[in-house]
């Protein structure tokens, strides 16, 4: 395994270890029982995309959405930074809600082989993806209304790390089912399809100052990049990718992903030879 792909898995074990801490922690702390030196607070303190959903009702009113702390804001503004630099490199290398789908993938790979993250043709697929966008405005619209996080009810994400609580609705175990489920045959699907933080940062790839670019000068279109690709994007169509379901996670890359060819897809930040600024 490269070295740039190795750290990227011990990466994600580590922000899965830390989220799935912060979740225990945050039950035993009400128990007067913290493990120290683990933060006591709430997963929706520690979620950057509370600090989304708040931003209403902080300009309108000046406070936070209920259980949405100040950290959510400081978090959304540093994942917003390095989105601004690379892309959302929070959802491919950090996200451990997309790690936990990666996990389930690897299963669903070994049971359908090839034929994995491939049973819903392309030509529909790209437009399924953005169903997401319509997750992200019904979730700030009635955060906005309500005052309260709705979207946590039907929160996979919530209901993986809080299912032993007794707070998590029918509806968040309903979607944590159909994720595992879909995770079977779909590469990372509720980032694909449902995710709303996905397609906010998915917004940076069209602006990201490191872009995804691939040299058509040396690409030998052996189409290595898009069966590498855990979001079925067309890499090799395409001159920049600035494709907005990219989440920066290095799998197709000539350094450290299946491109047999050095230099033929890299992240930098100038046009490499041969390469169009197609999107």
């Amino acid at each position: 395994m490269k070295k740039k792909a190795k750290a990227r898995r011990w990466i994600q074990i580590a922000f899965f270890v830390v989220a799935a801490l912060i979740a225990v922690n945050h039950t035993l702390a009400e128990s007067g029982t913290a493990i120290p030196f683990v933060a006591e607070a709430s997963l929706h303190a520690v979620c950057p995309f509370g600090g989304v959903v708040t931003l209403y009702n902080l300009a309108t009113t000046g406070t936070f959405v209920q259980k949405i702390h100040e950290s959510s804001l400081v978090l959304m503004l540093i994942v917003f930074g390095a989105a601004i630099l690379v892309g959302p490199i929070f959802c491919g290398w950090i996200c451990p809600f997309g790690t936990f789908q990666e996990w389930l993938g690897k299963l669903g790979r070994k049971i359908f082989k090839k034929k994995y993250n491939k049973f819903i043709p392309y030509k529909y697929d790209k437009y399924l993806r953005f169903l997401r966008y319509l997750v992200l405005i019904w979730a700030v619209v009635m955060t906005a209304w309500s005052g309260k996080i709705i979207f946590a009810d039907f929160d996979p994400y919530y209901a993986l790390f809080q299912f032993w609580t007794g707070e998590v609705a029918v509806t968040g175990f309903i979607a944590l089912f159909l994720v595992v489920l879909l995770s079977l045959f779909v590469e990372r699907p509720f980032c694909k399809y449902a995710c709303p933080y996905g397609a906010v940062l998915g917004l940076f790839n069209f602006i990201r100052i490191f872009a995804l670019r691939r040299n058509a000068d040396t690409c030998i279109s052996c189409s290595a990049c898009d069966n590498a690709c855990p979001m079925n994007i067309p890499v090799s169509r395409k001159g920049k990718i600035m494709n907005h379901q990219c989440i920066s996670c290095f799998e197709c890359t000539s350094t450290d992903g299946v491109c047999p060819v050095s230099g033929t897809l890299e992240f930098n930040t100038s046009a490499l030879k041969g390469g169009s600024d197609e999107n």
